[in-house]
């Protein structure tokens, strides 16, 4: 069997091993585990059914991570996409009174759409358009928003009115100081290269929550998945001839072709998956997985699927392949049985292992020429301007436009291409609109 997943996924050749691949894919799923409660936490302020969301995230998680396995080698989860949930519960369906079967269909005509594009190459272009310092730049920056979410979750730093954000409270907050104390072993033990440090500090803080009393055992740690059927193939194209929807569609639409885009480049450029010219290979296969997951989740039942920057944390354990993804996605499929566990480990033991997985995503950013500022600044503008609009899209929309303005105005107009001054158009325009 170790024979046959090491010639099915390349895994030496990639540089690694079945084991090291097994234990990055638990990794991934541990730090991705939180969508199985939080999406369907969001979703479920709708109207549909809070169990059987569990299950719709559950299986779409599985089969377009299986999808991206398989297609790709990329060692890269694929969830339904926070922030998309959020727009499809709050604004679409609560905020404009549209059905959320209607919302479901929107999402299924996005994902059509984007099989469609895939398959004629077009976001396999945009992907392999962008310039190697962008995607340096991106790759850093979502490191540094995959922190601030760690930050964010472990309440070290909160919200504050009058600058925005703060240092949280930490006296005598002990999820806090447990995401601190998991934080700092962590990077000990990475210090000393020990295999599987992010899932071990995980582990600890959960245990510890779990003396403390932070945490209760569940009374059963095994529980049988609930029907799927109240939102399994309710879709509903009555609103097709309308404005509404069509708006609606391409929102969802826009911000997933970006975040999809940014999250593999930024995770494959740190992980080396990269090209020495920068391009991404398979990328097609990745896109399609992507796609393929966006439009089954709609009829399953759930919003957008999309690429998890949290799968650096297992390619930060070294995990190369697509049996990485393999992995994560069983995993997924086991915890519909055993929700109880996984719905035991806390936001603010995850926390740490996404700081950390932050400060390995912006070593990327020693790879930049400080010497070109018509490379740097972009680069840096992408970078600051995810964690601060908190969106991966928006730091990818500053720095296509920064880039194409500051080239032409520089009188380097031969360093870009007719697909990145037309993306810097579209953008402007977008946000003119917007």
């Amino acid at each position: 069997m170790m024979s046959f997943l090491d010639r099915t996924f390349h895994v030496r050749e990639a540089g690694s091993s079945v084991r090291t691949e097994f234990l990055a894919g638990l990794t991934t799923f541990v730090t991705m585990s939180y969508i199985v409660f939080v999406n369907p936490a969001i979703l479920s302020k709708t109207g549909m059914d809070f169990n059987a969301l569990v299950v719709a995230t559950c299986i779409s998680s599985a089969l377009a991570t299986f999808l991206m396995a398989f297609l790709a080698n990329y060692p890269i989860g694929l969830a339904p996409g926070m922030g998309l949930n959020a727009f499809f519960a709050f604004s679409v369906v609560l905020g404009m009174q549209i059905d959320w079967r209607v919302a479901l269909t929107a999402v299924f005509v996005e994902g059509v759409i984007f099989i469609v594009l895939t398959l004629t190459k077009l976001r396999e272009m945009v992907v392999n358009t962008i310039p190697k310092s962008l995607k340096i730049g991106i790759s850093g920056g979502i490191g540094l928003f995959v922190a601030f979410i760690g930050l964010q979750s472990a309440g070290i730093v909160v919200k504050n009115d009058a600058t925005i954000v703060s240092l949280g409270h930490l006296s005598g907050n002990m999820p806090a100081l447990l995401a601190l104390g998991g934080l700092i072993l962590m990077a000990v033990l990475e210090a000393y290269k020990v295999t599987g440090a992010l899932l071990i500090g995980i582990l600890a803080v959960t245990a510890a929550s779990v003396g403390l009393n932070l945490v209760a055992l569940p009374e059963s740690f095994v529980s049988h998945p609930p029907s799927i059927a109240p939102i399994f193939a309710q879709l509903d194209f009555s609103m097709l001839n309308r404005l509404d929807f069509w708006v609606i569609m391409f929102t969802f639409f826009f911000v997933d072709f970006f975040d999809t885009v940014g999250t593999l480049v930024g995770v494959c450029n740190r992980s080396g998956l990269l090209d020495k010219d920068g391009t991404l290979p398979n990328a097609r296969g990745a896109l399609l997985a992507d796609a393929i997951g966006t439009t089954a989740g709609a009829v399953l039942g759930t919003s957008t699927v999309t690429s998890y920057v949290e799968s650096a944390s297992g390619i930060a354990q070294g995990g190369r392949t697509g049996l990485s993804a393999l992995v994560t996605a069983v995993l997924f499929l086991v915890a519909m049985f055993f929700t109880p566990v996984v719905g035991m480990v806390p936001a603010y033991a995850t926390a740490p292992a996404l700081i950390i997985v932050g400060v390995y995503m912006m070593v990327s950013l020693r790879d930049l020429n400080f010497d070109d500022w018509t490379e740097l600044v972009p680069s840096i503008l992408g970078f600051i301007m995810m964690p601060l609009a908190y969106s991966i899209s928006i730091g990818i929309e500053f720095a296509i436009v920064s880039y194409v303005l500051i080239k032409l105005l520089s009188g380097k107009a031969k360093d870009v291409s007719w697909l990145m001054a037309a993306l810097a158009f579209i953008f402007v325009v977008k946000e003119a609109l917007s």
